[in-house]
């Protein structure tokens, strides 16, 4: 597992400017401009949460990725190649097909965040944090200024998505700002190509569960609530509007039961869960390193909710409505988003989506 309590301002991906992918509105019109990904030909320029720039040349040579979310998506890029090495590593046969094995041959940095000295001597000429935007990082270990990073060499860019969620202006609730990232890192890397490829794939993906769900009224639409297990259960942590995995339960055609908090992550009551009665649970647990172990894990976090006094009451508790879906394809930007739209809406309308 590579996420703790404290980890409420992590990840994200690459977007050139600061926009928030929300909905349609009219603050859309406002943030159209800061939401366009880097494309085209080299130099490729980027942003951070604050507008800075980082410009390639070309493409990076050696790469050091922060976790499994940045390594994942530079093999499905197909630049897996170049990364020297990773933090936070994935477990073994939780990447989808031969995605695992190429997996396996990554230099794994730390199995947590990787110490400050071993990445700056690592010899990357670009680091790609998933953790935290910026000067977010207290709870993530002792990181490097950016002073260190130019002394060293290294570009430090930031997977924004959800790495700058807390700064976003709107609700999230389409995946347009997590496309753009792979477009961007397609950019910067060189693989703008196979970035299409993805992004045209999770569009195609989505929009079939739209078109068989979308227009589903909103009182309509069955309440969720996204059970993070693995932040505790003396005090659940809700995902908040700001959040992209409002962004996949709403694509998905259901209401987040905290859709109406502000930020990316909150802190809330049992009572709060109790008074908003979700009509379906997400067991949201990390990987575990292991298809077993994650099973254990999502019974466990099934026994608790049926056992414990405060949940065992509530609507989606009685009638068994529970989705074994793990945290990080529904909390973390990648491609794996637009399946969790997918999965999500198979299990709510039973027969429309195909």
């Amino acid at each position: 597992m590579w996420w703790g309590t404290a980890a409420v301002v992590l990840s994200g991906l690459l977007v050139a400017g600061c926009g928030d992918g929300g909905g349609s509105g009219d603050g859309d019109k406002a943030s159209a401009g800061a939401e366009k990904p880097a494309t085209g030909d080299y130099p490729v320029t980027v942003t951070d949460c604050t507008g800075a720039e980082t410009t390639f040349s070309k493409a990076p040579e050696k790469i050091v990725t922060s976790n499994a979310s940045s390594l994942e998506l530079l093999l499905r890029l197909g630049a897996g190649e170049k990364v020297l090495g990773t933090g936070f590593p994935p477990g073994k046969g939780t990447l989808p097909g031969e995605l695992d094995a190429r997996a396996r041959k990554v230099k794994v940095l730390a199995r947590s965040v990787i110490p400050k000295e071993k990445l700056l001597g690592s010899g990357a000429d670009v680091y790609i944090d998933t953790f935290a935007s910026m000067n977010m990082g207290g709870g993530m270990g002792d990181a490097p200024t950016e002073e260190e990073y130019k002394a060293a060499g290294i570009k430090h860019i930031y997977l924004k998505s959800t790495a700058c969620a807390a700064r976003n202006k709107r609700a999230l609730t389409e995946l347009s700002a997590v496309e753009a990232d792979i477009t961007s890192l397609g950019a910067v890397t060189g693989t703008s190509a196979k970035a299409k490829e993805l992004v045209d794939g999770m569009k195609e993906k989505v929009g079939a569960v739209q078109k068989a769900v979308g227009r589903t009224a909103e009182d309509e639409r069955p309440t969720y609530f996204f059970f993070d297990y693995d932040a505790g259960t003396k005090q659940p942590t809700a995902v908040c509007k700001r959040q992209v995995a409002n962004a996949v339960i709403t694509l998905a055609g259901a209401r987040n039961v905290f859709a109406d908090c502000d930020g990316d992550y909150k802190q809330v009551g049992w009572e709060d869960v109790i008074s908003r009665n979700p009509d379906w649970i997400q067991l949201g647990v990390r990987n575990r390193g292991s298809r077993a172990a994650n099973e254990k894990a999502f019974d466990e976090a099934r026994k608790w909710l049926e056992s414990n006094s405060a949940t065992k009451g509530l609507k989606a508790v009685k009638e068994g409505h529970f989705l074994r879906i793990g945290s990080e394809q529904t909390t973390i930007a990648g491609v794996e988003n637009a399946d969790t739209v997918q999965k999500i809406a198979k299990a709510l309308y039973p027969g429309k989506v195909g």
